[in-house]
């Protein structure tokens, strides 16, 4: 039996805008059975989703998984938190960076892997400020206009 290809369910593009992604894990998350059923059909956002770290667990606030429409009364809040699973190593890890100033988790993308399993992908990463964002701008139009003249060259 072959394994199935990786299913892209959310991306977080604002993240690599809004911060400098330094370092990034594969987490599982603890879901419930209408939410699988929801997010295998795309309905999810991670858009303004944040982690935190309580009590040696790292939590997701902010995804919002819509209801299943079939689901009735096994459906549960869209915005409830759920634990993200990470080796206790990771875990520390990230405690000793996210305590530094400057310092967050953030939620990149949200994935169905090759097994079938759901997998959110976090960053710690340090907020941008305003000069930051104007100079990748800059960058990334520039890039744009070499390689359209490049093109145009050929």
């Amino acid at each position: 039996m072959g394994k199935r290809p990786i299913k892209l369910v959310a991306n977080n593009k604002k993240a690599y805008h809004d911060y400098f992604i330094e370092e990034t894990y594969e987490t599982g998350i603890v879901l419930t059975g209408t939410e699988i059923k929801s997010l295998r059909q795309g309905k999810v956002s991670i858009k303004e989703s944040y982690c935190k770290i309580v009590n040696g667990e790292v939590w997701i606030l902010g995804m919002n998984i819509s209801p299943y429409e079939q689901g009735n009364r096994f459906n549960v809040a869209p915005l409830r938190e759920r634990k993200l699973l990470l080796h206790k190593q990771e875990i520390r890890k990230l405690i000793g960076k996210t305590t530094q100033k400057g310092w967050t988790l953030i939620p990149l993308k949200a994935y169905i892997n090759e097994e079938g399993r759901v997998k959110i992908e976090i960053g710690a990463a340090i907020g941008k400020k305003n000069y930051d964002k104007r100079e990748a701008i800059a960058e990334k139009d520039a890039k744009r206009e070499m390689d359209r003249r490049l093109k145009n060259r050929f």
